[in-house]
């Protein structure tokens, strides 16, 4: 993602530019065949870093600077489907996804 803008109210706008994973853990998956019909992955207590810059500027102020995002707790299940024909080249196909998580950190470091 190179960069998004959040509108709130006509002087308002927020952006964040360069947002880059900088971690990710997986400490728990599994993977396991589904007979007949495809693939079940299983990812618990993951967790994901994300740094970025950010912009922020107001009629009454501006600032910027850099921020990171940390979410923790992540459990993700997804099943694929892999039909068995010989019709063609294989394919694979995402047919349900569920994903939750727990925590939340964000830190905005600002220079003004």
């Amino acid at each position: 993602i190179k960069s998004f803008f959040f509108y709130l109210f006509s002087p308002f706008s927020f952006s964040c530019s360069r947002i880059h994973v900088t971690a990710v853990e997986l400490p728990s998956g599994s993977i396991s065949l589904l007979p007949g019909s495809g693939i079940k992955l299983v990812i618990g207590n993951a967790s994901l870093t994300i740094g970025m810059n950010w912009n922020i500027r107001t009629w009454m102020f501006k600032d910027s600077g850099r921020g990171t995002v940390h979410i923790s707790q992540v459990f993700v299940t997804a099943v694929f489907s892999t039909p068995l024909d010989n019709a063609g080249p294989m394919s694979i196909s995402l047919t349900s996804c569920q994903t939750t998580s727990g925590d939340v950190d964000i830190k905005l470091n600002g220079r003004t």
